[in-house]
């Protein structure tokens, strides 16, 4: 058996603090969340209260009031909340006769309860309408039906033990395609196509559109308009027609259910304020929902009494001193961390703004410099790790718009003069080429780099796929048209 033995090691680790583990957190949220997280902090802190006089919330003054009101809670009303009777927190101000009703609301309808509210309208009985419903059920949020007959009849048959023909589902899915909106029920895209442009009627151009979805979908989708052309007899005029009805019809039908009970809009609120004032930029940071914090008084001269008389304090009383010590370290980290959030927020986009000054004097986007996270972070004397913190998420208001903080940082590469521009200037370029050019005969990626090759950018083709791409913009085969 081995000899075991004990041994002292000296090492030295770095390991982050409580303190600086919350100044992270809070220098990686947004204003918005900055505001609820201040919000939690005073629920969760008695210390903490609001200055008086800040009117950036009503409820945060209606909560000061109360703080600093006569009927204010005291330590006392803390230690004593087990000796409360019960009958002292009940209430019985109700009559028998009194009838308690829940209030109803107002709530939308979803994409599903509206299938089956038509489902509830067609002619069949209750077994056809289980059947149909579950088939619904297996719809998607776009409106398609992605799961084969074949799946559902053996689903039915093991969990609802309900056997039921493909040729029955094929029936009560060409039910289910006749409802709203059109192309319910599809199973591809083809399909979802076709059962919109059947319900359009009376135009010569919608049954040549029905035509070439049926006939020539493939080489629609690869935009091959001359082999369409030779095989259908028609002219140019007539195909341009027939593709423009095509293309007013909505891929993802289940989408287009409008519920305005369900609509979520992201609201976006500026972290950084920028103002032009006669040729001078003025920053500063968007505190108007932000309240300033301070300790509360009366806690704070409890403190002070018991800790002058500590030979009189009872046990019980000491440990709510100990409660009120924890809860006044927490505040004062808090408090630190939202001052050290906001010297670090305003050092890091000033350095932005002077790297960046030609931009946001002028507001043209080729007047961007390459610059990356590191430049910043030299500048500042910060991370690279704080930076980025700085950066996610946050927007900044200026005179010509809003922009995310992400939006300046960009890769740079030279010219063939040996000039570093940045790529969002290359982008730019290659917007107005491709907004520029003939539709019938779009430019290539690598007629592209020759166009930027000409202007002193001296890019590859895949590169200019990539920034294409980027950009969301299709190849040129795809960006062709009549």
């Amino acid at each position: 058996m081995a000899d075991q033995r004990l041994s002292l090691q000296q090492r030295l680790l770095q390991k982050l603090s409580p303190q600086q583990i919350q100044v992270i957190k809070l220098l990686e949220i947004p204003a918005m969340q900055l505001e609820q997280r201040i919000k939690s902090e005073l629920e969760e802190n008695p210390i903490l209260e609001l200055i008086e006089g800040d009117d950036t919330d009503d409820n945060y003054d209606n909560e000061s009031d109360e703080s600093q009101s006569d009927d204010e809670f005291s330590l006392e009303d803390y230690m004593n909340e087990e000796d409360i009777p019960n009958y002292r927190l009940a209430t019985n101000n109700y009559s028998k006769d009194d009838k308690q009703m829940d209030m109803p609301y107002s709530s939308g309808v979803s994409f599903h309860d509206s299938l089956i509210e038509q489902l509830g309208l067609s002619e069949l009985n209750e077994e056809e309408k289980l059947i149909a419903e579950y088939i619904i059920g297996n719809i998607d949020e776009d409106g398609y039906l992605r799961r084969s007959l074949f799946s559902i009849a053996d689903d039915l048959a093991f969990h609802q033990n309900i056997e039921v023909k493909l040729e029955d589902l094929e029936r009560y899915l060409e039910i289910i395609q006749d409802f709203d909106p059109p192309g319910i029920g599809a199973r591809d895209l083809q399909e979802c196509l076709l059962l919109q442009i059947m319900r359009k009627k009376g135009k010569d151009s919608t049954c040549l559109a029905s035509k070439i979805l049926q006939e020539n979908f493939e080489e629609f989708t690869k935009k091959h308009y001359d082999k369409i052309i030779k095989k259908h007899d028609i002219s140019e005029e007539e195909l341009k027609e027939a593709i423009d009805e095509i293309l007013k019809l909505n891929p993802k039908p289940g989408s287009s259910y409008n519920n305005p009970m369900s609509k979520s809009n992201q609201v976006i609120v500026p972290d950084f304020l920028l103002d032009n004032l006669e040729g001078e930029l003025q920053l500063s940071l968007n505190q108007k929902n932000v309240p300033d914090l301070q300790l509360n008084g009366t806690y704070l001269d409890l403190m002070r009494s018991y800790a002058g008389n500590k030979k009189m304090v009872s046990k019980d009383k000491k440990e709510a001193m100990l409660f009120m010590k924890q809860k006044l370290d927490s505040a004062k980290w808090f408090i630190d961390a939202i001052r050290q959030r906001q010297h670090t927020l305003t050092v890091t986009m000033a350095e932005i703004i002077r790297f960046q000054k030609e931009f946001f004097e002028e507001g043209d986007e080729t007047k961007l410099k390459p610059m990356i996270l590191k430049d910043i972070a030299d500048l500042t004397g910060l991370d690279i790790s704080t930076i980025s913190r700085v950066s996610n998420s946050k927007y900044i208001q200026t005179h010509f718009g809003i922009y995310p903080l992400k939006y300046f940082f960009s890769e740079g590469m030279q010219t063939d003069t040996g000039e570093e521009v940045s790529t969002r200037e290359i982008k730019s370029i290659l917007q107005v080429c491709i907004a520029n050019e003939d539709k019938r005969h779009p430019v290539t990626d690598e007629k592209l780099a020759l166009i930027l090759k000409e202007k002193s950018y001296i890019v590859a083709r895949r590169t200019v796929a990539k920034y294409r791409e980027q950009l969301g913009i299709p190849v040129a085969r795809m960006r062709k048209e009549l």
